[in-house]
């Protein structure tokens, strides 16, 4: 199999938002279009994918930095091509990134609901970091 990976496209948007939900990586308080949108627009941040020889998006890495870390969102693979390394590719992709601009640590956090995937990243020398992640909404939400 051969993959392209590149930064997104504006059209790449309403595949790339069906990917994330296809791999139970959408919640009802985020927008992934909008999400999509923000990281493609801004200086620090991109969405990458991986494209099939066909042009079909089979994975993707929502990647940015902070001026101090990076941080890796919504990596995806297509439910038929897990398994097969792809992830594996896309993280690097994201990494390299983040290493093209002097990041020099790269961060994700993962859902409660979403533990089986913490082995993936354990394998791929992500280590679990006793934080407490707090949070506060700035548009009003509750």
């Amino acid at each position: 199999m051969t993959l392209k990976i590149e930064p997104a496209q504006e059209a790449d948007e309403r595949a790339v938002v069906h990917l994330w939900r296809a791999c139970g990586l959408t919640v009802p308080y985020n927008d992934p279009a909008t999400d999509f949108r923000f990281a493609r627009a801004g200086t620090s941040s991109d969405v990458l994918v991986a494209r099939l020889e066909c042009g079909r998006v089979g994975a993707t890495a929502m990647v940015g930095h902070d001026g101090h870390r990076g941080w890796l969102y919504y990596v995806a693979v297509d439910p038929m091509l897990q398994r097969q390394g792809v992830g594996a590719l896309i993280v690097t992709a994201a990494q390299d990134w983040l290493k093209a601009r002097g990041v020099v640590k790269a961060q994700l956090l993962v859902r409660e609901t979403n533990t089986a995937v913490v082995a993936f990243y354990e394998k791929l020398g992500f280590e679990v970091a006793p934080r407490v992640v707090m949070a506060k909404w700035l548009d009003g939400r509750e």
